[in-house]
């Protein structure tokens, strides 16, 4: 016997997101995950460490010289990567 209230899995657990709250953090995992495909794989060589607290982006870059680039750029990257995520996620960026 097949009940009436079946619900599609992927409604099932859009909804779970949305009562708890979780979406934006699915988000900045997105854009930590997502950081070498927005910026390429020699920028990412030169990556140490990404997270995201309170809606800054920390990077830690290993190369003064592409950590200065990086800073030049600074606002286009961060209006990439709040555009590939559909808000506004980020508020800055800060590399170290």
């Amino acid at each position: 016997m097949r009940r009436s209230n079946t619900q599609s899995l992927s409604d099932v657990l859009k909804e779970y997101i949305e009562q708890n709250r979780i979406e934006r953090k699915l988000k900045e995992v997105d854009i930590v995950e997502g950081w070498e495909a927005l910026l390429g794989k020699t920028i990412a060589h030169y990556t140490r460490n990404i997270y995201i607290r309170d809606g800054i982006l920390y990077v830690e870059i290993s190369s003064s010289v592409v950590k200065n680039e990086l800073f030049l750029m600074r606002e286009e990257i961060c209006r990439r990567i709040n555009e590939n995520a559909g808000g506004e996620i980020i508020k800055r960026i800060v590399f170290r």
